[in-house]
């Protein structure tokens, strides 16, 4: 039968692979900053295996993204920083912190007390995440200061919004916010007709945030709906082009005119076989 390896397994494994002497070249090469654009495409893949609901395939690409974090953990041992063993312990202290309705005292293996509602239970969890601010005495001069500014702009977008929203700086409904697309729209095609690039950049990013804005206000997860969106026009793209691949032509000596029909039938094929 074979090993079943576990954690200890694989933070021995990175050791090795770091190891100055027998180790592996390549990741020998690897600084902190050489990492994050694989840690960011296993972020990515993970998210994918999960949608296409995939588990053989969420489970190795957690794995990969596990991998990730150890290497970050063995970079900072070999410097002196931290070790794996210091990332849990953070992590577990803090969020026996966080739950105090169900770890009583701060104790991870006391029994649990009352349930919490929802809303009580994020109070409870705003307020002890702003005292955790106050005690490391970090310097806060904005409710923005502490989104991420390396999160993808969508997603911060979403985060600056639901901050800025707890001071009553928001639109009341999803109505209103429509309106504001609009504007953010009339304002766009003003730009574009002035031609200053400038300004039509600045006017796009208000769409964009202004749409960002209306899917908060619809409970609509707008990476979710643009990732939705990008499939269907994929599914419908494949479509024509198995069309035009099956006639024996090409796209190019397809006009306009051709191109939207095969563009109409596609759209017809794909919401009557979604």
């Amino acid at each position: 039968m074979p090993k079943t390896y576990q954690l200890d397994d694989l933070i021995y494994l990175m050791g090795r692979l770091r190891d100055k002497e027998t180790g592996c070249p390549w990741d020998l090469a690897q600084t902190w900053k050489d990492i994050i654009p694989h840690t960011l495409e296993e972020v990515y893949e993970v998210i994918d295996a999960i949608q296409n609901q995939d588990w053989s395939h969420v489970e190795e690409e957690l794995g990969d993204l596990l991998f990730q974090i150890i290497f970050y953990s063995q970079l900072a041992t070999e410097q002196q920083y931290f070790d794996f063993a210091a990332v849990v312990n953070t992590l577990v202290s803090k969020l026996v912190r966080r739950h105090p309705h169900v770890f009583p005292d701060g104790d991870l293996y006391a029994s649990m007390t009352a349930g919490l509602d929802k809303e009580q239970i994020k109070g409870q969890w705003d307020l002890i995440k702003s005292q955790e601010k106050i005690s490391k005495n970090k310097s806060i001069t904005s409710l923005l200061d502490d989104v991420p500014r390396a999160l993808p702009a969508i997603q911060r977008m979403v985060k600056v919004q639901k901050k800025a929203s707890k001071t009553g700086l928001d639109w009341e409904d999803a109505i209103s916010v429509f309106q504001v697309v609009r504007d953010e729209l009339d304002e766009l095609e003003q730009a574009y007709l002035s031609g200053i690039k400038h300004d039509i950049q600045d006017e796009l990013g208000d769409v964009f945030f202004s749409l960002v804005n209306l899917s908060r206000k619809l409970n609509v997860d707008p990476e979710q709906a643009s990732d939705q969106a990008i499939r269907k026009f994929t599914k419908r793209f494949q479509w024509i082009e198995n069309k035009v691949a099956s006639a024996e032509i090409s796209f190019e000596k397809l006009d306009a005119q051709a191109l939207d029909k095969l563009w109409i039938e596609s759209k017809k094929y794909n919401e009557a076989n979604p």
